[in-house]
């Protein structure tokens, strides 16, 4: 049995709402699919530090978030250029960016 699932723009809106009312900054680079799109997070610490995420499902049918590089992303342009890369093979893709204040509050935002 397939379980439901929250449409794709309204986990988009509540990183969104979620990162702006802690204070920080959210915004949405790239709309994809309302309903089904994938997901790509770029997360940025106070502008720098990107690193991007993606979402996996997991053994216990929830789901959770994962580096999409294991390598350190060196700038912004380096980490823009490889979520492009991914929208050339995926027009559903979105991609949030959420540029908060700790390492800590991201990890709290992605609950990883």
């Amino acid at each position: 049995m397939i379980e439901p699932r929250l449409a794709s723009s309204v986990q988009v809106s509540a990183f969104v709402r979620l990162a702006n009312a802690g204070g920080d900054h959210a915004t949405v680079l790239r709309k994809g699919d309302p309903v089904a799109g994938a997901i790509l997070l770029l997360g940025l610490v106070r502008g720098q530090s990107p690193q991007l995420f993606e979402r996996f499902p997991s053994l216990d049918g929830g789901s959770s978030w994962h580096p999409v590089t294991t390598q350190p992303i060196e700038n912004e342009a380096e980490a823009s250029a490889i979520w492009e890369q991914r929208a050339k093979r995926d027009p559903d893709l979105w991609v949030v960016e959420l540029d908060v204040a700790s390492q800590e509050r991201l990890i709290g935002l992605i609950g990883k």
